[in-house]
């Protein structure tokens, strides 16, 4: 089997993990509720989505 010659240097290594870096969570308002939500998603609150009923909820 093949075996490294060298140690592979702090720069090398660091740019092969470049893409590993956390990106944080995008989240907007619910236009019903206020609620924090996901974009393109459903709100867990309340059920509506795009400005409509879609999921009716316990509460409602």
């Amino acid at each position: 089997m093949p075996v490294p010659k060298r140690r592979t240097s702090k720069s090398k290594k660091n740019m092969r993990r470049s893409h590993d870096a956390l990106t944080p969570t995008v989240s907007v308002d619910c236009s019903n509720c206020g609620e924090r939500t996901l974009p393109h998603h459903v709100c867990p609150s309340c059920g509506n989505y795009h400005g409509r009923r879609v999921v009716e909820t316990a509460e409602a």
